[in-house]
């Protein structure tokens, strides 16, 4: 029964915004568990998107074109595999993370993988009911946050601080353009103040609006600081070499949004939009593979005529 639940939850918003600690805050649900951030599954859409066409590419001689297979329905499938695969697989996962085996069945997963903020549309595809949190959180502190991540990580997230306010910008309004094409039953923003200041009745909502009951051990993960970039407090993030414009542009959008209630309602041009940004990706990429496969073709012939 709980394996035809297909119903994922992804936190996606900026790196350094919370994602991490509100996935697991989502994880500790009983019906819900945290994967690692996946990080495929957006370039695997675009990929099956191109997959498709090349299926459909002859008509009524082509397999999918014969058998009225659409779209939604050939990716849906591939979606409904992968829930499957991951839940079948939680088991695996608890023994690598040396967490004792659960008797709660766990019907669903939470993934916070940040990127995805600009895959929600290819997500959709592959989960027609999944839901997004769309975690906010003041550009200032991001940036601070991004540029003091190696030392959690030993690498470093971006090179300066004008890349840490454009990765920013860019996530942020992919975001809220999700917020706008699906409206608030689908997409959900989320206050990282708001999980810090009031987290019992900010967990109470957000649980609320993926559809479970409110469970305490929610709130576990918040008892102690997880990934926590360790950034100084005598840290000064402004570099003079700054595009001032890049700086003001993110920070009018972060007042912007954190001021601004989300929309009530889907609006239909936004979908539309974000479909579009889709289908040229696809296009894209196909035609990176067509192109290889007219090089890959010359080059085996003009090898052929030096023989």
């Amino acid at each position: 029964m709980h394996n035809d639940v297909n119903k994922p939850v992804f936190v996606v918003g900026s790196p350094r915004s919370g994602t991490s600690i509100l996935t697991w805050c989502l994880g500790q649900h009983p019906n819900m568990f945290p994967v690692p951030e996946s990080n495929w599954m957006g370039d695997f859409a675009v990929n099956l998107a191109v997959s498709y066409e090349v299926g459909t590419a002859r008509g009524e001689r082509a397999v999918l074109s014969a058998m009225d297979i659409g779209r939604d329905e050939f990716f849906a499938q591939f979606g409904r595999s992968i829930n499957q695969l991951i839940l079948s697989h939680r088991d695996d996962l608890n023994r690598k993370r040396k967490m004792p085996p659960s008797s709660e069945p766990k019907a669903r997963w939470v993934d916070g993988t940040p990127e995805y903020s600009t895959h929600i549309f290819a997500l959709r595809k592959l989960f027609p009911e999944a839901l997004f949190v769309h975690i906010l959180r003041d550009v200032r502190e991001v940036v601070r946050s991004m540029l003091n991540f190696h030392r959690v990580a030993g690498t470093q997230l971006v090179a300066n601080e004008e890349q840490a306010y454009k990765y920013w910008r860019r996530t942020v309004a992919a975001c809220v353009q999700a917020e706008q094409a699906y409206g608030p039953k689908v997409v959900s923003r989320f206050r990282y103040s708001d999980l810090i200041d009031n987290p019992q009745p900010a967990m109470r909502s957000l649980l609320e609006f993926v559809g479970e009951p409110y469970d305490a051990r929610c709130l576990q993960p918040l008892q102690q600081r997880i990934n926590s970039s360790n950034v100084p407090e005598d840290f000064v993030a402004e570099d003079p070499a700054t595009n001032p414009a890049i700086v003001d542009q993110a920070v009018t959008l972060c007042a912007e949004v954190m001021k601004q209630e989300q929309p009530a309602e889907p609006a239909s041009h936004a979908a539309a939009a974000m479909q579009e940004e889709f289908e040229q990706r696809v296009q894209y990429a196909a035609g990176l593979d067509r192109a290889y496969r007219e090089c890959r073709r010359r080059l085996d012939n003009s090898e052929k005529a030096t023989r």
